[in-house]
């Protein structure tokens, strides 16, 4: 069933997440409780600044569901001369990224618990994002749950207002017709090229386990047109 948007009265788009309770261990735990205060931020209405989170001016880099957030810790780690925020709804991955952050030393890394598509929408101001980046979304295979994949045109809009000039979205996925799907949708928006490298990036958990299944991976990655 569709939401309905409590201020306009309107139904608001289905989410591409179902909040799943999760067990929650004893550390992760005391995470959520004594490392939040140093890798999260609160839920605000109001557009994050950087520079004042992180206390300096440096390129940004957005991760959407990050899962447990090995990749994301360790991106952080070896590239330390970059902010990266990362966006997940789930407090068992919450937590475990923030022990691997504390165990890691890193202090180039900050999280949120919500909704990508209203983080975006809120938080993130225009033109501040050197690249998102969007691992093994949920590909929503029945096609009657198709309305709930993420990559949408809506989506990718508000994905062209928070990048700066030539940022990258940079996307990957083992669902051979969520990659058609994605390809559809970024061929509609004119203010995207299509590279023809993805950047380099970690390997997922997840991915190591799909190969080992024989899960083919589809990755692409587009960059914001010069003179959009």
């Amino acid at each position: 069933m569709d939401r309905l948007n409590s201020q306009t009265g309107q139904r608001a788009p289905p989410r591409s997440f179902v909040r799943r309770s999760g067990r929650i261990t004893r550390a992760q735990k005391r995470a959520l409780e004594e490392l939040w205060p140093v890798y999260g931020l609160e839920e605000s209405t109001e557009p994050i600044s950087f520079e004042q989170v992180f206390g300096r001016r440096a390129p940004t880099v957005l991760e959407i569901g990050f899962g447990n957030g090995e990749t994301l810790v360790r991106s952080a780690q070896e590239s330390q001369d970059v902010n990266y925020l990362g966006i997940e709804v789930h407090l068992p991955g919450l937590g475990r990224c923030m022990l691997l952050a504390e165990k890691a030393g890193i202090r180039n890394l900050r999280l949120i618990q919500g909704d990508a598509v209203e983080v975006l929408g809120k938080r993130m101001p225009p033109a501040s994002l050197a690249m998102v980046c969007l691992y093994f979304p949920d590909p929503w295979p029945r096609k009657r749950h198709h309305k709930r994949r993420l990559v949408q045109p809506g989506f990718v809009r508000l994905i062209e207002r928070v990048l700066e000039p030539q940022g990258v979205f940079h996307v990957a996925t083992d669902w051979a017709p969520y990659a058609e799907h994605i390809e559809h949708v970024m061929s509609g928006n004119a203010a995207f090229e299509r590279l023809s490298r993805p950047p380099s990036r970690y390997t997922t958990r997840f991915e190591t386990r799909g190969s080992a299944l024989g899960h083919e991976i589809w990755e692409t990655a587009y960059r914001v047109r010069r003179g959009r």
